[in-house]
């Protein structure tokens, strides 16, 4: 099953569009504190660099498809030149990307020692999309659709997802009969109608359905409180599907007119949860776009997922590492 999948994939065209970011890791030793203030001094060992946001959703599909494509804004400036560099080694077509003259590309820089990260540094300026720009967005996506069979909206709820930008979205997708998947950020609560399947994590997910979540000592497909979320989002986003991440529980799949279907989480060791909610959509929406029936999509998304948070920093999957994971189930 997995290397029919894995063959599908490659055909499968996928345009992400989202909050694109360049994330940058500084790593080394601690081995005093500065006598200029009571901060560690770290000796740097490691330096890197790599696509984040949506960007690392992209580098995600190209993996495991030569039609990888993404829509998002960056500036004019050093970072983003980096960042087009470093997608183009990756295999991600970066044509679509908006360049603005007033903002900066968005950028994170972690200062990690010993995996304990000491410090993170962002560079950003949070601004909406103006009306010019998506006017850009539709006439870019207009002449991308034909050439696709899905696209991803990646929101981390830095300006470029809108209410505007999803109307143009939706309707194009449409027109072309496209999947579409959400990726959510709460801190950007929008109405999600006319898209395929929305995918919140666990705090996400309880945030935007308006409830406490108590943690209770109980499967997922026994707390009541995890489904009564899951049927909330469903009529709430007014989508087919919901898929709610669940950390070290795995994931739960909630689709209309059927009953919830848990999955338990693959992950046999967890260093750095970073990059797996972006893992997850795009192995998930690749699978879907390759006609993978949802569970048996929400299924191979948590065996990409497990394997992710075993890596440090903003990682990618491979074709091989998903292939050996179900070979060695």
């Amino acid at each position: 099953m997995i290397r029919n999948a894995l063959e599908k994939f490659q055909r499968c065209r996928i345009l992400v569009i989202g909050d694109v970011m360049l994330d940058h890791f500084v790593r080394g030793n601690v081995r005093r504190i500065s006598p200029e203030a009571p901060v560690p001094v770290v000796e740097v060992t490691e330096e890197t660099f790599n696509p984040g946001g949506a960007a690392n959703v992209a580098c995600n599909i190209a993996a495991f498809s030569a039609h990888a494509s993404l829509m998002g804004r960056i500036g004019a400036d050093i970072q983003a030149q980096q960042l087009q560099t470093l997608l183009q080694d990756e295999g991600v077509n970066a044509s679509p990307l908006l360049i603005s003259h007033s903002i900066p590309t968005i950028s994170k820089t972690r200062v990690v020692a010993r995996q304990q990260q000491i410090v993170r540094v962002d560079r950003e300026k949070l601004q909406r999309l103006t009306e010019i720009e998506v006017g850009e967005v539709a006439s870019r996506l207009r002449l991308l659709a034909p050439e696709l069979d899905a696209i991803i909206i990646e929101d981390y709820g830095k300006g470029f997802v809108t209410e505007e930008l999803l109307h143009v979205v939706s309707s194009i997708a449409k027109e072309n009969r496209l999947l579409v998947t959400v990726d959510p950020s709460p801190r950007n609560p929008l109405t999600w109608d006319g898209v395929s399947l929305v995918k919140p994590n666990r705090l996400e997910a309880f945030a935007a359905a308006g409830f406490e979540d108590n943690h209770l000592a109980v499967e997922p497909e026994q707390n009541n409180e995890l489904l009564l979320v899951g049927k909330t989002l469903l009529k709430k986003w007014d989508t087919p599907m919901v898929l709610i991440t669940l950390g070290e529980q795995g994931m739960m799949l909630f689709q209309r007119d059927q009953s919830p279907h848990h999955i338990p989480t693959r992950a046999r060791e967890v260093y750095d949860v970073s990059g797996a909610g972006d893992t997850a959509i795009a192995i998930l929406t690749l699978a879907l776009a390759s006609g993978m029936e949802p569970m048996q999509a929400a299924d191979i998304a948590n065996h990409a997922s497990g394997i992710v948070v075993g890596k440090l920093g903003t990682a990618c999957l491979t074709p091989d590492e998903l292939l050996a994971a179900y070979q060695s189930v």
